[in-house]
């Protein structure tokens, strides 16, 4: 897209706690890049990365939006910059791990007075998973009683010795100091400055043999030697670089930006490898590969496919394949995206954000090649939905219209589930949080005219038994020509975690002829639909026909099975029956001060503690927690923490339902029975 080698392209994405300044410092950085001739406002509406009508409304960031511009730096080099702006609240994270996906770095935005928070402690716990090399913008500094080197002892003492200050504001936050590129140092940060460089050169030393024989030596490095030095430091996690700016006033936006250029590493530097691990060829003449990282439905331009290129070159008119479903697809016009702006460009190379439109078979998540290439990546991680609800046409005639409505909005965001739950015979719709399913919900009535309804779904409990029982039925029918008859015993008992088979055969003598044992273990398949405790499924029940008998003429498939159904019923009723819950692994990280509370509501919650412990400053309580417990913890936990907490869960396996809960769940089951019929 650009005249520019790919050694010059930088990658990033801002990332950090809601709040923090992020979005400030995008709109900040686009004047400087020369994008817009004035900074936007998040509190204005006039901000160029929360453009949609949900953000301005919530005047939060919900969607990942990639920028472009070109940055001449200090040295004369013109760099070609793409960032995305990101999401801080959490139930928004999905955006995060789309875009950080697509970035060769990350620069997390900490704000001076409030430090490392929550979403801070989860953008560096995703720059670690990718592996993505590191930045940290201290924002905030203008206000009172702000401590900047408080703030990166505290930054040190979580996240290590590797994080170091390349950027020193001064004491009254009306400038910054360039540690590395500084001529005139006020004297009260000489001293620290010097003692900065020093660290920083001999850093960039040990990069390279050459550089450190050099360095030993007693030779000065140069500074394009000190430069590839630091950004190998960068690159292989040695460095995270500490920069200090007041977006608002244009403090240390070029510092920024030359530290970006200078520091951060180019995809060239990055090697990226994909599912096979194999390296991708980033160079302009290699065969093209992307990866579709977001998806926009544009009410003009239709839906637009944003994706990262990994090599090659892409151009209007490619033939390209998609290796995931194999479907062939033609590239329309390249475009380039700065928040809601899309702008055609010759091409793009290695490095580049840029959106293809209309495309025909290519979604979220799937990566888009040469045709004589195919390329496959790992998945991106998306997060798990932490909430569910149970979704109901509020109009008679939109019933038919929900499931084509939402299937709409969770093309655009992988963190947004629906799916039809077969034993609860619920529409269930999951997300990452109240907020979130709710701008999706406002997204698909302004998209599909379709309002629904929710309600806290019914649980998926199962049944078992544990105790042996046996059951007797005869089916015994005469109304007239050939009747119907079959006689079957059947015993029913818990079966072991190692046994492969739940059906036995234990029949002698010819009691039911072997024609028709398929037909009694259809019957116990039948009545295992539906539990004797509640009406759930039965599971980890091994079913044994033991004794019958048949009549010649009147025996059939039809009576065996009804037979079967009635019997395994009987035995399991004497089989001491219970109910089984599906029991969730919960990982919840809160703030220090929050510990006692959230600890206690767990207790309230029939929750079981696993274990506790500190990961980058944060408190994180592991739990094992009944499902039907979880359905409002997300607005539950942010109400106990002013919405500094949060949590992820993952099925762990079913339990037995304690006694009065028991008797709960099966009045329920039993007045939601009456009220069906």
């Amino acid at each position: 897209m650009k005249d520019a080698a790919i050694g010059d392209v930088r990658n990033f994405v801002l990332m950090g706690h809601t709040g923090s300044g992020k979005t400030t410092l995008a709109d900040a950085l686009l004047v400087k890049l020369g994008v817009t001739a004035t900074a936007g406002s998040v509190d204005a509406g006039t901000s160029l990365s929360d453009y949609t009508d949900e953000e301005k409304e919530k005047k939060i960031s919900i969607y990942a939006t990639p920028f472009s511009g070109v940055w001449q730096a200090s040295g004369g080099q013109k760099v070609p910059v793409f960032f995305s702006d990101t999401p801080g609240y959490d139930e928004f994270f999905g955006q995060v791990v789309g875009a950080s996906r697509a970035a060769d770095s990350a620069l997390i935005v900490i704000d001076a007075s409030s430090g490392i928070q929550v979403g801070a402690s989860r953008a560096w716990k995703q720059v670690r998973t990718l592996g993505l090399s590191a930045g940290i913008v201290i924002t905030g500094l203008d206000r009172e009683n702000v401590d900047f080197a408080g703030r990166v002892e505290e930054i040190r003492k979580l996240w290590g010795d590797k994080c170091v200050p390349v950027v020193l504001p001064l004491p009254d936050a009306s400038g910054v100091v360039d540690v590395l590129g500084a001529k005139d140092v006020p004297g009260a940060l000489s001293a620290r400055v010097e003692d900065l460089k020093g660290s920083l050169i001999e850093m960039a030393a040990e990069s390279d043999d050459a550089l450190i024989e050099k360095y030993l030596g007693g030779e000065e490095l140069s500074a394009a030697e000190i430069a590839t030095g630091l950004r190998g430091a960068v690159r292989d996690g040695r460095l995270v670089p500490i920069f200090a700016a007041v977006p608002p006033k244009d403090v240390g936006l070029a510092e920024l930006l030359n530290g970006v250029a200078r520091l951060l590493p180019s995809p060239a530097d990055v090697a990226i490898k994909d599912a096979e691990g194999n390296v991708v060829d980033s160079s302009p003449d290699a065969p093209f590969v992307g990866l579709v990282w977001r998806t926009v439905t544009d009410p003009f331009a239709g839906r637009l496919a944003i994706l990262r290129v990994y090599g090659g070159t892409l151009k209007e008119g490619m033939d390209l394949l998609n290796p995931g479903n194999g479907q062939k697809e033609r590239a329309g016009p390249v475009l380039v995206m700065n928040g809601k702006k899309q702008s055609p460009v010759p091409q793009g190379s290695a490095g580049d954000i840029v959106a293809l439109a209309k495309l025909k078979d290519t979604s979220l998540g799937d990566v888009l090649c040469a045709p004589a290439h195919k390329v496959a990546f790992a998945p991106i991680g998306f997060p798990s939905p932490v909430v569910a609800y149970a979704v109901g046409a509020q109009k008679r005639e939109d019933m038919d219209k929900i499931g084509t409505a939402l299937a709409r909005i969770a093309e655009d965001d992988p963190s947004i589930i629906f799916e039809r739950n077969a034993e609860t015979r619920q529409l269930i719709l999951s997300g990452m949080g109240d907020i979130h399913l709710g701008v999706a919900l406002g997204l698909m009535k302004k998209r599909s005219n379709v309002e629904v309804a929710l309600t806290t779904p019914r649980v998926a409990y199962k049944e078992t038994v544990t105790g042996k029982g046996e059951g007797h039925y005869k089916h015994k029918k005469q109304s007239g020509g050939r009747g119907q008859y079959a006689e079957v015993y059947a015993r029913v008992e818990p079966k072991q975690p190692d046994e492969e088979e739940w059906f036995h055969d234990e029949i002698f003598g010819g009691a039911i002829p072997r024609n028709f044992v398929p037909a009694v273990e259809k019957g116990f398949v039948e009545a295992m639909v539906s539990g004797a405790v509640a009406g759930y499924p039965v599971v980890n029940t091994k079913a044994i026909v033991y004794d019958g008998s048949f009549h010649e003429v009147d025996s059939s498939e039809i009576a065996f099975k009804i037979a079967a159904s009635r019997a395994f019923r009987e035995a399991m009723a004497n089989a001491k029956p219970v109910l089984l819950e599906p029991i969730m692994t919960v990982r919840i990280a809160v703030p220090d001060p929050y510990m006692g509370d959230v600890n206690g509501d767990l207790s309230q919650k029939r929750g079981r503690i696993l274990g506790m412990g500190v990961e980058d400053g944060v408190q994180v309580i592991t739990a094992e927690v009944p499902r039907a417990e979880l359905f409002r913890y997300a607005s539950e936990l942010r109400s106990m923490t002013g919405g500094r907490g949060t949590f992820e869960m993952e099925f762990s396996r079913y339990e037995i339902v304690p006694g009065q809960v028991a008797q709960k769940v099966v009045a329920e089951m039993e007045k939601a029975k009456e009220q069906d019929e």
